[in-house]
């Protein structure tokens, strides 16, 4: 599947706006448009979330993992561009905008709930 620019699904979820990108029955890519209030708070989902930061500041948060992503400790980070992490399904996690931007996400399995 090819999805050219400016052709992405324009979405919101729980007050925040996104791009619904490529994405197929294993995979999805979204383009996340951060807002100044667009905090998410603690959540968690059985996919696996990897991200990408284009632009803004972001403090993400995890319970149940260590820096490497693996179950066990807990991560308390700062993200700016060229900044990536991963957040392994089921894992709670949250994200606090310290700068609006852009964050590319990709889940694996896609949430039904974006579709």
């Amino acid at each position: 599947m090819i999805t050219r620019s400016g052709e992405g699904k324009e979405c919101s979820f729980e007050g925040v706006s996104f791009d619904l990108l490529a994405t197929d029955d294993r995979v999805m890519v979204t383009r996340m448009r951060f807002g100044g209030s667009d905090d998410v708070p603690f959540h968690d989902h059985p996919q696996a979330q990897a991200g990408y930061v284009i632009s803004g500041r972001y403090h993400l948060r995890t319970r149940g993992a260590d820096g490497a992503g693996v179950p066990g400790g807990d991560v308390d980070a700062e993200l700016g561009p060229g900044d990536s992490y991963v957040v392994p399904g089921g894992v709670e996690h949250a994200i606090t905008v310290l700068e609006p931007g852009e964050v590319i996400d990709i889940f694996t399995p896609p949430r039904n709930e974006f579709l």
